[in-house]
């Protein structure tokens, strides 16, 4: 049997159980490796602030919902922004228009999404 010649070769072929341990697997390296990031590190302790901060609240059952699944977004959207400047800083370390615009556009997506976070706080706390 030939063997891989890349590593990326080297990840195909698994299948069955095999193949969703691997998926948790690197899923695990990911969440370790954005854990190293300090901006990944500080939305994690916002929302888990937020988190607390549901308990003590007196929302709806569907308002807490959706303000989990907004700060479950939020976590996701960097964890992809935190993707985007990995592949880019690893395709090269210096300074490209296409480059900027990549990582700007990553971040733009994360204020988005924190300010849809904190415009629904406003409103669950105004409406209840």
């Amino acid at each position: 049997m030939d063997r891989p010649e890349t590593y990326a070769e080297s990840m195909k072929g698994k299948t069955g159980v095999k193949r969703i341990a691997a998926a948790l697997k690197y899923s695990a390296d990911g969440i370790r490796a954005a854990c190293q990031e300090q901006g990944f590190r500080q939305l994690l302790w916002i929302h888990a602030v937020l988190m607390l901060c549901l308990f003590f609240a007196g929302f709806t059952l569907p308002v807490k919902m959706v303000l989990i699944l907004v700060s479950a977004l939020s976590i996701v959207i960097e964890l992809v922004n935190t993707g985007i400047e990995a592949a880019v800083d690893h395709t090269s370390q210096e300074m490209h228009v296409l480059a900027k615009k990549a990582k700007d556009v990553g971040s733009a997506a994360q204020y988005v999404t924190l300010a849809v976070v904190a415009l629904l706080w406003l409103v669950a706390w105004v409406g209840s």
